[in-house]
C-alpha cells in the first residue's frame, strides 16, 4: 500500500491555510500642543514696576509744587536759552580741545622718550587728583598770582608780555579748566584704546615699511577708535554735567541761568530745576544716539552683522509681543 508523499515546508514558510496574527493598525497619536513656560514671578515683578511708575507719574502731574504751568514758560526764555548756547559752546569747545590733548598725552606715555613718558604721567595724575571746581577757582584767581605772561627764554629776557587780566575772560577760563581736566581723562581712554590693538598690526605695519604717523593715523587709530567711542562718550556726558560748575567763575550758561533766575523769583525755584533738569537729560540723550550710530559706523570691520538701528528693535520686540499675545490667547 503506498502512502501519499509529503513534502516538509521550508523553514519560515507560512502555510497560507494558516492565518497567523493578528495584524496590528497603528493609529497615529493626536499632535502634542507645546506650552510656553509660565514666568509668575516676571510678570509679579512686571505689575510692580508698573505701579510704581504710576505713583511717580500721577505724583508728578497731581502735585501743585511743581507748576507745570511755570515749567512751560521758563523753558523758552531767552535767558534760558542763552545759557544753553553757552553751555553747547563751552562743551563743544572743551571735548574737542579735552581729546586733542589726551590723544597727545597718550603718544607721549606711549613714547620710548622717558621724559616725555614722566611728563604725561605727571600731568594725568594731577588734573585727576584736583576737583574740577578747584582747578577753574585756581583758574579765576590766576590773575593775582601772575599779572602779565610772557614768551621767552627762561630766566633770560622776554620776547611777548601781554596781560593776563585781558586774555582770560570768562568764557576762556571756563573752556581752559574743562579742557586741561577733560585732556587727562582722555589720554587713559586714548591710551586704553591703542594698547586694545593687536600687536600684529603694529608689526605688520613696520613690516611694509610705513611710516610712523601713517602706521597711527590710518592703521592703529581707527580700529582702537571702537574701544575709545563708548569710554569717551560717558566722559563726554560727564562733560555736559561738569559744565555746571562754570558757573562759579561768573559764565552764566544753563545752570548759572537757572539759579539766578532762582534767586530773583525764589517762588519758581522748582519749576526752574526742572527745566535745567529737562535740558540737560536733552542733552545727554541726543549725545546717546550720536554714541550708538558712531559705534555702530566703526564697528563694520568687526561684526558679520550691523546691530540694529533703534526703530528697527522697536519694530521686530512689537512683533515679537504681538506674536507671544497671539500664542497666550490661543492657548
Amino acid at each position: 500500500m503506498t502512502e501519499p508523499l509529503t513534502t516538509a515546508a521550508p523553514p519560515g514558510a507560512v502555510s497560507q491555510a494558516d492565518p497567523g496574527p493578528p495584524s496590528l493598525v497603528v493609529v497615529p497619536a493626536p499632535p502634542r500642543r507645546v506650552l510656553p513656560r509660565r514666568h509668575p514671578g516676571r510678570w509679579i515683578t512686571t505689575a510692580v514696576v508698573l505701579v510704581l511708575v504710576a505713583q511717580v507719574l500721577h505724583g508728578l502731574v497731581t502735585n501743585r509744587f511743581f507748576a507745570w504751568d511755570r515749567f512751560a514758560y521758563w523753558s523758552v526764555r531767552p535767558v534760558i536759552l542763552d545759557g544753553l548756547l553757552i553751555t553747547l559752546e563751552v562743551t563743544a569747545l572743551a571735548a574737542v580741545l579735552g581729546l586733542l590733548g589726551g590723544i597727545a598725552l597718550a603718544l607721549a606715555r606711549l613714547s620710548a622718550n622717558p621724559v616725555l613718558r614722566a611728563a604725561s604721567w605727571t600731568y594725568v595724575w594731577l588734573f585727576r587728583s584736583v576737583p574740577l571746581i578747584v582747578v577753574l577757582l585756581f583758574l579765576y584767581n590766576f590773575s593775582a598770582l601772575y599779572h602779565t605772561l610772557s614768551l621767552g627764554i627762561p630766566f633770560g629776557p622776554a620776547f611777548v608780555r601781554f596781560d593776563e587780566s585781558r586774555l582770560a575772560s570768562d568764557l576762556v577760563i571756563a573752556v581752559v579748566g574743562l579742557s586741561l581736566n577733560e585732556a587727562a581723562y582722555a589720554a587713559e581712554v586714548v591710551r586704553a584704546g591703542i594698547l586694545s590693538v593687536d600687536q600684529g598690526q603694529h608689526e605688520a605695519a613696520a613690516a611694509l615699511g610705513l611710516p610712523k604717523g601713517y602706521q597711527f593715523g590710518r592703521i592703529v587709530f581707527p580700529q582702537a577708535l571702537r574701544a575709545i567711542v563708548p569710554s569717551y562718550v560717558n566722559q563726554l556726558i560727564g562733560l555736559v554735567k561738569g559744565t555746571s560748575l562754570v558757573f562759579y567763575v561768573s559764565l552764566l550758561d544753563l545752570f548759572g541761568s537757572v539759579q539766578s533766575m532762582g534767586s530773583t523769583y525764589p517762588g519758581d525755584i522748582v519749576p526752574l530745576l526742572l527745566v535745567a533738569t529737562a535740558w540737560y537729560v536733552l542733552l545727554t540723550s541726543v549725545v546717546s544716539v550720536v554714541q550708538f550710530y558712531v559705534e555702530r559706523h566703526f564697528s563694520r570691520g568687526a561684526l558679520r552683522t550691523l546691530p540694529p538701528t533703534p526703530l528697527r528693535k522697536a519694530r521686530a520686540n512689537l512683533r515679537a509681543l504681538r506674536a507671544r499675545i497671539a500664542r497666550e490667547a490661543a492657548v
